[in-house]
């Protein structure tokens, strides 16, 4: 809202983890540099704590960014498991092989133990993150300092990264967990900013959202210190509210009158605000965490992972022929790579198999790219197979076989039975609990949108993604409501939708005005999505899979099951 009023391009403020608005200050680089350290050396456990909002998660960030290409990550944001949870996790996140159910923590151990001395000759370093670790039991603790016991004469094949409250540190300070605490072999406790560095964290803020004068007088940095405690994400808090004031009063700048406003505002004033603080930042912590995932994630494919083509598409031959698929009474328990033909093909092959699923003969180097100008565009995630049902459209995933290799192959159908692949120029059927020992969670796909559509709408706007927006609504209504009855791909919109009073024009387009986001809103819940009102690519893949009817698609009709 305020963001005209103070010439700003964007919100300086947000919580957001965008790496743009990144301040170090020196406390965080020398959080850093003590993982770093850890990392660098021997191998055990390094310790990362300091509390909520002070930027562990800008750490983490950091860290990812530093680490070399040879290191294998995980990361683990949700650590409240069993010890038979945790190390079934840890087989996922590293794409270890485990027997489809399995409960036996021997058997998990052995997968385990076998991977890391297998990346340890291959010259790779394994490391795991464990965000908000002070939530692990005493037991997951014993089984993590037992898995570090693996080691060669010069280090420990396995490194584990702590991040957590400052509780996490009482917890390893006790007897029972001596021998966890004295293979920790760097630790750090994050602290708050001090007065000056508040005031250089705010101005960077507002130098890069584009403010041209500063927007916070010198004289309330001592102020915003105090009621803030040096937080970095209560100031995000505080300002944000504060700008927010100052527009509503038509002034240049916060006043000290406005941030107390603010600070009662924010912080609830029958508890207190240092009482209430870490209630109002426990929810704000899981944007976070989630922030890192995704960094995690990224950082595991620097490419695209590959895509994937339709139900209906047959794989082809070396000749060209195409080949039936198997069927789908016969599930196999194992995808392998197929033998005498070149591995390092399988991520070209992938994506020919997904461009011939959307009628593309020809796919270059860069396929991801190339399809842009035909309307498609790649969404490459991690994921689970619920996604995928729910996107239902075929989809590349990156596999591993038993000697944990990695390839690529097409899933072009799906049942609740099993899965249908197209590896290399072989079509192959799997079974569903079979598939997920050896998928990671990394997919792409292909959707279709027009080209000037774009994720960023402001209120008042018009133009063609307005207006592609409000047609894809449009869309839906009228196959929910009006005579147009056939089915949907996708989950029904719902007959709310079709109440709401019709966008405005200007120039021959709909404007993005508040009942256009009101629709979007709705159709966002409607999806199982955050109903907030942006356009993002979430929502626009769900609008354009929902009225897309000559798209391909993943999910086996019952009558072909």
């Amino acid at each position: 809202m305020y963001l005209s009023h103070f010439g700003l391009a964007e919100a300086p403020f947000s919580i957001a983890p965008d790496p743009r608005y990144l301040y170090m200050s020196q406390r965080h680089q020398e959080a850093l540099a003590h993982l770093l350290y850890g990392l660098a050396g021997e191998g055990g456990f390094v310790l990362l704590t300091g509390e909520v909002g002070a930027g562990k998660t800008t750490i983490c960030r950091c860290l990812l960014e530093q680490l070399p290409e040879s290191c294998d990550l995980a990361y683990i944001f949700n650590p409240k498991l069993s010890v038979e949870e945790l190390l079934s996790t840890l087989c996922v996140e590293f794409a270890i092989a485990c027997p489809p159910g399995n409960t036996s923590i021997k058997v998990f151990i052995d997968a385990i133990n076998a991977h890391l001395l297998a990346a340890h000759a291959r010259g790779r370093n394994t490391v795991l993150i464990i965000d908000e670790a002070q939530n692990l039991s005493a037991d997951v603790l014993e089984q993590m300092r037992l898995l570090t016991n693996l080691e060669t004469s010069q280090r420990k094949l396995l490194q584990i990264i702590l991040i957590g409250q400052p509780e996490l540190a009482t917890i390893l300070a006790q007897p029972a967990l001596r021998q966890l605490a004295q293979r920790i072999v760097a630790r750090y406790h994050l602290g708050p900013l001090s007065k000056s560095e508040v005031a250089a964290y705010v101005a960077h803020r507002l130098s890069v959202a584009g403010a041209k004068q500063s927007l916070f007088p010198a004289a309330l940095m001592g102020q915003l210190h105090r009621l803030s405690a040096g937080v970095p994400r209560v100031i995000n808090l505080l300002c944000d509210r504060a700008l927010l004031g100052a527009y509503t009063q038509g002034a240049g700048l916060v006043r000290r009158a406005t941030l107390r406003q603010a600070a009662r505002e924010v912080f609830p004033a029958a508890a207190g605000w240092r009482r209430a603080l870490p209630l109002l930042l426990s929810g704000l912590t899981l944007l976070a965490v989630g922030a890192v995932a995704t960094a995690v994630y990224q950082r595991q494919s620097p490419e695209l992972a590959p895509a994937a083509t339709a139900a209906t598409t047959p794989a082809t031959s070396a000749s060209g022929a195409a080949q039936p698929i198997a069927p789908a009474s016969a599930p196999a328990t194992t995808l392998e790579w197929p033998a005498g033909q070149p591995r390092g093909q399988s991520q070209a092959l992938a994506y020919a198999a997904l461009l011939r699923a959307w009628g593309v003969a020809e796919a270059g180097s860069q396929p991801c790219r190339q399809v842009v100008s035909l309307g498609l565009r790649c969404r490459s995630a991690r994921g689970g197979l619920d996604e995928i049902r729910q996107l239902n459209r075929p989809a590349i995933l990156k596999l591993r076989d038993l000697r944990g290799e990695a390839f690529y192959a097409t899933l072009s159908a799906l049942d609740d039975r099993g899965a249908d692949f197209v590896v290399g120029n072989q079509t192959r059927r799997i079974a569903l609990g079979a598939l997920a020992a050896q998928w990671s969670g990394e997919y792409t796909l292909l959707w279709r949108v027009p080209a000037d559509v774009h994720g960023l709408l402001r209120p008042g706007e018009s133009g063609p993604a307005v207006a592609w927006l409000a047609g894809q609504l449009a869309g839906l209504q009228d196959t929910q409501l009006g005579p147009h009855s056939g089915p949907q791909s996708g989950p029904p919109l719902g007959p709310q939708l079709g109440t709401l009073p019709a966008a405005p024009r200007t120039g021959g387009y709909e404007v993005y005005d508040a009942a256009l986001v009101s629709r979007l809103k709705q159709f966002q819940f409607a999806q199982g999505l955050l109903p907030d009102g942006n356009f993002g690519v979430q929502t626009q893949m769900r609008l354009s899979n929902a009225n897309d009817r000559a798209a391909p698609t993943l999910l086996r009709a019952e009558a072909e099951k």
